[in-house]
């Protein structure tokens, strides 16, 4: 169970803090459960009233200052995420969004840089898919990091470039 004042990942709302827990007097609610009222980190107005035993949204801890910085360290070694039908390749990107695995973040922001250079040098263009899934991938991941080293968010690319051991 998460406490109250706790940051946390909620599923795609992103990185929420843990306002209370409480039982709660909404339509449609069970007044005998529990639920933990979230307010998003970014973008979003009003609270999320989720159920302290939800299992069907992803929920965890924000990852620590330490998994961090280690995180960065071994982005190198995390592998693609590369899937060659593109029928498949978006449900491959949702999955990995939806698991809120911030390894599993990686691993496509890598894939999708690396498609998005494959592909300019061919003189194409990215695709609109490969775009949103990119911008899905970094919020999530940026916004998270941001949090856990006490880096603006806008600074987060530099800052990965600068600390990827090589």
């Amino acid at each position: 169970m998460f406490e109250i004042g706790e940051y946390i990942v909620y599923g795609n709302r992103g990185v929420c803090l843990v306002e209370d827990i409480t039982h709660v007097e909404v339509p449609g609610a069970d007044k005998d459960r529990l639920y933990y009222i979230l307010s998003q980190l970014e973008g979003g107005a009003g609270k999320i009233y989720v159920p302290t035993d939800n299992e069907k949204v992803v929920m965890r801890k924000v990852i620590t200052k330490k998994d961090a910085e280690e995180l960065i360290q071994k982005m190198p070694e995390i592998e693609l995420l590369w899937v060659e039908d593109d029928k498949r390749r978006e449900e491959v990107y949702k999955e990995a969004i939806r698991t809120c695995d911030y390894r599993e973040w990686v691993s496509m922001i890598k894939t999708l840089y690396f498609r998005k250079k494959e592909r300019t040098a061919r003189g194409k263009k990215v695709t609109a898919l490969d775009e949103k899934y990119l911008k899905a991938a970094e919020n999530g991941l940026y916004s998270e990091l941001s949090l856990s080293l006490g880096i603006p968010k806008n600074r987060m690319q530099e800052y990965i470039r600068e600390h990827i051991r090589a």
